[in-house]
């Protein structure tokens, strides 16, 4: 698809420039020539519109969005009267999380706390409301110049009262594998424990500047983190207290059940450091013993994730031949 032109009117709304491009859609700058005020602009690529399952993700995004009001997730602004199929954002200035990683490498321990506790709050609010991210990584964070954060694209968000349009291994195969829960990566549709291990991996991330989970390949570093524990934070950066590396430990359990229950247990713990137990853990010492998981386990997760790839290309097919 090609880019839209600066000036190019979509209804009552101009163009101003591109900011974003995914395999599914483009995002605009624009502005709203009824009240002067910029927006962005979410544009499904053409393809994707002629695809069911991805079409109804779009617009469930919007539904979502439009049915939540606080200042840490991304505003949708109703437009029911469109010619063609478009979102419409609120504008929010600041950057991605994802930038500031790359020019900054790794946060100081007091920043990447309250980066992390704006996070957590705007979590416990969708998960009141019954939402569940489902993709939380540092490319779906906006960060203000006050380290205020608002979450972004909900494209594979899920609501407790609405029905599964597809295997949950879709977010693995169309976005990054290095935040998604072990129990995503089993092929189970997760809940707000699984947004909370993504939290935990961006913490640990914007603590020591590494992602926790490596491997060679996406399915490599989805099977690191059912087999193997991340190298502890303090052995990359000793300033780390004994209470943060714990609080990392507690979000990035491997078994759901002993995670964080909720949002605000998360941040009770990360605004209460000081009055966090430490436990003696088999992670801090067993962590260089790395296991690779037999072949036909790996096949196993591969087959699992390819599987909305095969029938995501089936659908394209269909769309183009009818």
């Amino acid at each position: 698809m090609n880019e839209l032109e600066n000036g190019y009117q979509l209804d009552h709304y101009r163009i101003e420039r591109p900011i974003a491009r995914s395999g599914m859609a483009s995002v605009y700058q624009a502005t709203d020539e009824r009240t002067g005020c910029k927006v962005a602009i979410k544009i499904p690529h053409p393809l994707m519109e002629g695809d069911p399952i991805l079409n109804e993700r779009f617009r469930r995004e919007e539904q979502i969005g439009t049915a939540l009001a606080h200042p840490g997730v991304m505003r949708v602004i109703a437009e029911p009267e469109r010619s063609e199929l478009y979102m419409v954002m609120e504008w929010a200035e600041g950057r991605l999380l994802r930038q500031i990683l790359n020019e900054e490498k790794k946060l100081d321990p007091e920043r990447a706390a309250r980066i992390t506790l704006s996070i957590c709050a705007a979590l416990e609010y969708i998960h009141a409301h019954q939402i569940v991210h489902r993709d939380l990584k540092p490319e779906n964070i906006m960060v203000d110049s006050e380290d205020h954060i608002k979450l972004i694209d909900f494209g594979i968000a899920a609501n407790a009262g609405a029905r599964r349009i597809t295997f949950a291994s879709l977010s693995a195969t169309m976005g990054t594998p290095d935040y998604i829960s072990p129990e995503q990566v089993k092929g189970k549709r997760g809940d707000a424990r699984s947004d909370l291990f993504a939290v935990g991996v961006m913490l640990y991330e914007m603590l020591t500047g590494k992602a926790p989970f490596t491997g060679p390949n996406p399915f490599a570093v989805m099977n690191d983190r059912l087999l193997n524990s991340p190298v502890p934070a303090r052995e990359l950066d000793p300033s780390i207290t004994p209470q943060l590396q714990e609080i990392l430990y507690r979000a990035l359990e491997r078994d759901p059940r002993n995670r964080y229950a909720s949002a605000h247990e998360f941040a009770l713990d990360l605004a209460h450091q000081d009055q966090v137990g430490v436990e003696e853990r088999p992670e801090l010492h067993n962590w260089k013993k790395r296991r690779t998981g037999a072949p036909r386990q790996l096949l196993l997760y591969a087959a699992l994730a390819l599987i909305p790839v095969f029938v995501f290309a089936l659908l394209l097919l269909v769309a183009r031949h009818q």
